[in-house]
């Protein structure tokens, strides 16, 4: 047997496609690779209405699918995004976070419910330091946070 390869599916209402041409406009290495229209009527939709995009999110396969209004996403999923720097940071905050009171620790809510981790790579660099002291540290400097600050977790590594 091959390896598997596990594609996510995230499912939409009926902003599939939105989604997918939104996430494109703001997350690096994203594209909508195809959009699948359903072929005849169907009790939700009508002929040429968007059932799937299938799309490369950050790097990875993602299936965007309408499915209706039937399931919501809520706080027990959540992508991960990995981030270079605090401007790369700033931009996504304020391109990507639509709830401003969901924002916690670097977690933050799109437009569609979804919930992100936005991660810099200084974080986890800090957060494998040898010291735990210095681990302590930056994770008692970062609770308090809603939009993490690179600058005051590398400061507070270096108290």
């Amino acid at each position: 047997m091959g390896p598997s390869r596990i594609t996510p599916c995230l499912w939409f209402d009926k902003e599939a496609e939105e989604a997918a041409r939104f996430y494109a406009s703001v997350i690096p290495d994203t594209r909508i690779d195809s959009v699948e229209r359903a072929p005849g009527d169907y009790p939700a939709g009508k002929a040429g209405d968007v059932l799937m995009v299938e799309m490369t999110l950050g790097g990875m396969k993602v299936t965007a699918m309408n499915g209706g209004p039937f399931f919501k996403f809520n706080e027990a999923i959540s992508l991960q995004l990995s981030v270079e720097d605090q401007a790369q940071l700033d931009h996504l905050y304020s391109t990507l976070s639509a709830v401003p009171q969901a924002e916690q620790c670097g977690w933050i809510k799109d437009r569609y419910g979804l919930r992100w981790q936005l991660v810099p790579k200084a974080f986890v660099a800090l957060m494998k330091d040898p010291d735990p002291a210095v681990r302590t540290r930056v994770f008692e400097a970062m609770m308090p946070m809603k939009r993490l600050d690179i600058a005051a977790l590398e400061a507070a590594a270096r108290a």
